[in-house]
């Protein structure tokens, strides 16, 4: 039997430890809870009595990929045939329990567009070869968006062969055609994610038919437990920096009521909007608790775009929602496209500067607040 002094002694000398790492974190020596690449506390250590409904689950998104496109110029091709596009970013990009992004573009071994006169070598039509999908598997893409107005620069050869490649790594697609190929279905944590792709063509669902938009979210919703919703919208440039509330015109055509848009569908259902096509980066806001990224802007478009000040920027967003949808946790990871169209992170934060300075110009009390590092956290209820 163990004398009573004896396990006071034994208890009190195992608890210095603990105590002496208390009082090292509170003054500030030891190891920092948080950071550029910290999750909240909570997330990292679920309680063991956590319902299903509370387990979050992360997801990661980027904007426009296009990493190389031998047509119709072959002398804009990545070093290395591609390999080492994604390897500065892949490990904030694979930790997510689901990584999105969009497929600027399809995958294709030949073939000329319709799109570009002839010979034309600066015709901005886009074909990667379909080798390079592995590097987006590698670099932990779950999920990609095929609606957006280079999808089909190659007609039905090139949509049919990128889902071909897609379904061969294992990756699933969404919007390559109004249809079956709309909606994308992945199961996470005994939870069924539903991703929606809209563009502004008439391929894919189309940002500016909200009846069809609402009923496309209605039934995802009705078969999975998480929508997200992303859309290839808005104007382009420098210039189009910020969200109009109204309905954006680019070289004639109707690029969407963005707010309009994003507020219907999560009016629908919806419990995240992901935004890309501007080329640049958006401000971002919530609407009834759910965040909307309106533009990721590029993030990989290696050769062929303008990379200038605003374009050269990007960003990761991960985003921790519950299992019903509801928002927990969201960040920003800086990001620069270095070179000629490499994602890289920035430890400068400009894109977080710049995000934060565009939610708030835009939103005013709808946009989040954003720290220096990153942290996306709603504003408090003002009538609570």
């Amino acid at each position: 039997m163990i004398r009573l002094s004896n396990f006071l002694f034994v208890s009190l000398f195992l608890m210095i430890p603990l105590f002496a790492a208390g009082c090292a974190s509170q003054s500030g020596v030891g190891e920092p809870l948080d950071g550029p690449f910290a999750k909240p506390f909570a997330i990292n250590a679920p309680a063991k009595d956590q319902s299903p409904d509370d387990l979050a689950i992360s997801i990661s998104a980027v904007g426009d990929m296009m990493i190389g496109s031998p047509f119709p110029a072959t002398d804009r091709m990545p070093p290395n045939d591609g390999r080492e596009m994604f390897k500065l970013v892949e490990a904030v990009i694979s930790k997510a329990d689901i990584a999105f992004g969009n497929l600027e573009g399809s995958f294709l071994d030949s073939g000329k567009s319709s799109k570009c006169r002839p010979n034309s070598t600066t015709c901005y039509a886009f074909r990667m070869p379909t080798r390079y999908g592995r590097y987006f598997k590698e670099a932990g893409f779950d999920v990609l968006s095929a609606a957006n107005n280079h999808a089909g620069d190659f007609g039905e050869a090139g949509r049919s062969t990128t889902r071909r490649v897609l379904d061969g790594l294992g990756i699933k697609h969404a919007g390559s055609d109004s249809g079956d190929h709309s909606t994308a279905y992945l199961k996470v944590k005994g939870k069924t994610v539903a991703f929606i792709g809209f563009a502004t063509n008439s391929i894919s669902l189309n940002v500016n038919n909200l009846v069809a938009a609402k009923n496309a979210v209605r039934a995802a919703d009705a078969k999975a437990d998480i929508v997200v919703v992303s859309f290839h919208g808005g104007a382009e440039g420098s210039d189009a920096q910020n969200v109009p509330n109204r309905t954006e015109v680019f070289y004639g055509e109707r690029r969407g009521n963005l707010p309009l848009f994003s507020r219907t569908v999560i009016d629908a259902g919806a419990d995240l909007v992901i935004g890309h096509g501007p080329h640049v980066l958006r401000g971002m806001e919530f609407y009834k608790g759910r965040l909307i990224a309106y533009s990721l802007g590029n993030f990989a478009t290696y050769g062929w775009f303008k990379l200038i000040g605003p374009t050269r920027l990007t960003a990761i967003l991960e985003v921790e929602l519950d299992g019903t949808g509801e928002f927990v946790s969201g960040r920003i990871h800086s990001g620069k496209q270095i070179d000629w169209g490499v994602p890289a992170l920035d430890q400068s934060g400009e894109s977080i500067q710049k995000i934060r300075y565009l939610s708030n110009t835009d939103f005013g009390r709808n946009a989040p607040l954003i720290a220096a590092d990153g942290v996306i956290t709603k504003r408090p209820d003002p009538n609570l």
